[in-house]
């Protein structure tokens, strides 16, 4: 890892201010990142101006071809980059490889996508006329991404971004920012022109002002908070810069009582400690039908207690890694503490969890009551809360009743039951006896206050392109 971390106009620049980055499993400093400010990341939108026309006039071919070198660069750095990732992130280094190979993914599908025709003809009602739409490039590109995936999640924005001719100034989260950086690293290698792709790192506020206020930023994309989400939101209105959102969420894990048990546990223990929780769309609240609640808790909670906790670059990989860092265990200990105090029972055994980090131990609740947050708000570890139900129509109801939408999990053997249900949950991503459905080549993106757009399969790329339409008369 060099000290080298910003990137601006094809130039990587060693900064006096600097950032130490920690490891939540022993809080040890794992490196530094340069800490710039608004004037830099102006610079760099400068720089991705200035770099716009060429780039989005490159022909699409020779964009795939850097695109696809790319893929091959990461691929050839996995293994060094994702021991980077499992030390500021906390990962288990087995995620960490799958997260940096997901990333790999997104750059082969965009390499295609970027060389497929886009625009239409249409058909006229005057035979004198002819009717086109074109798609061409937005413009300035701004990518901001947070900590829990952060080398997946820029991948997922700059590869359709570049695809289309797109030149992107990225910001990555202050938590785990020197994976990220590696990854532009690689990209920047397989032979992008200076300007292109830019990287700054510095405080979140202030470097998205400046970067939503420069007058060539055209389209902001964003993963993280919904209360982030909305800040951003309400500042790219000012310009009306367009705003590509994934934000927070709150899903459901439903079980029938016809389900495969077995792989219902198993999906339960995938979707809901995956990342140690850490993730927007991890099960959140479990609703699983009376005739077979008590087995399935008492099956999820044996699960849950046999996990082994620690350090995810040790040797045997633990089950569980820690939490990004104290705030965020203090935070879901809490949300536990006051379902406790309102009468929930905790179906898991404690334990105690290795000292150092920022380690919690997976729990398992019942008889939480409603006004508990635990019932109510996404729940950023590996924490959950089961409930039991009658019916479809009263899991639908309690299912859909949040704010949030981003992903929705269903598990029965009952063909015709799995498509209506999926049918009627609000969600923008729902898994049918799948606990992990996210695909480069399927779109990926939530309803309500979980975001707007989508990101991944056509749809992720048309998210950087304008369309436009022409009225011909020869």
């Amino acid at each position: 890892m060099t000290e080298e971390t910003t990137l601006i106009n094809g130039q990587w620049r060693k900064l006096a201010s600097r950032k130490d980055v920690h490891n939540p499993a022993t809080g040890q400093t794992v490196g530094t990142a340069c800490w710039g400010d608004a004037a830099l990341a102006t610079e760099a939108a400068d720089a991705a101006a200035g770099a716009f026309t060429g780039w989005s006039k490159t022909p699409a071919r020779k964009r795939a071809d850097i695109l696809l070198r790319a893929a091959e660069l990461l691929l050839e750095r996995r293994e060094s980059i994702a021991a980077t990732l499992a030390a500021e992130a906390g990962k288990r280094l087995p995620e960490a490889i799958g997260e940096i190979s997901f990333s790999i993914e997104y750059f082969k599908w965009f390499a295609e996508e970027a060389r497929r025709p886009l625009g239409n003809v249409i058909p006229s009602e005057d035979p004198a006329r002819r009717h086109l739409s074109t798609r061409s490039a937005t413009g300035v590109v701004v990518s901001l991404t947070s900590w829990n995936f952060p080398c997946s999640l820029q991948a997922r924005k700059l590869a359709p971004a570049l695809a289309a001719g797109c030149t992107v100034v990225a910001r990555v989260s202050e938590r785990a920012p020197l994976a990220a950086t590696e990854l532009v690293r690689a990209i920047n290698d397989a032979g992008l022109p200076p300007g292109v792709l830019n990287l700054v790192h510095g405080p979140a506020r202030e470097i998205t002002d400046a970067l939503l206020a420069h007058p060539s930023v055209r389209v902001v994309t964003f993963t993280g908070s919904t209360a982030v989400g909305r800040q951003i939101m309400a500042t790219a209105a000012k310009r009306v810069v367009r705003p590509l959102l994934e934000l927070g969420g709150n899903a459901p894990f439903i079980v029938f009582d016809d389900a495969d048990l077995d792989a219902a546990v198993d999906a339960a223990v995938l979707a809901k400690t995956r990342n140690t929780g850490q993730s927007c769309v991890a099960a959140n609240r479990f609703f699983v039908q009376d005739g077979v609640f008590e087995e399935f808790v008492t099956r999820l909670a044996g699960r849950l207690d046999a996990l082994s906790i620690g350090d995810g670059s040790a040797e045997p990989v633990p089950d569980l890694g820690p939490m990004i860092n104290q705030d965020s265990v203090a935070s879901v200990q809490r949300m536990v503490d006051e379902a406790l105090e309102l009468g929930a029972k905790e179906r898991t055994s404690w334990r105690q969890v290795p000292a150092g980090g920022s380690f919690l131990r997976p729990m398992l609740l019942t008889d939480v009551p409603e006004q508990a947050a635990l019932a109510r708000e996404e729940v950023f570890g590996p924490v959950a809360a089961a409930f039991p139900f009658t019916d479809e129509a009263e899991v639908l109801g309690r299912a859909n009743h949040t704010e949030m939408g981003l992903a929705a999990y269903v598990f029965t053997r009952d063909a015709a039951r799995s498509w209506r249900v999926a049918d009627e949950l609000e969600a923008g991503i729902v898994g049918i006896n799948d606990p992990l459905p996210s695909v480069a080549f399927a779109p990926m993106g939530g309803v309500k206050q979980s975001g707007l757009g989508r990101e991944g399969a056509s749809l992720g790329m048309e998210e950087f392109t304008e369309p436009k339409y022409l009225a011909w008369r020869p």
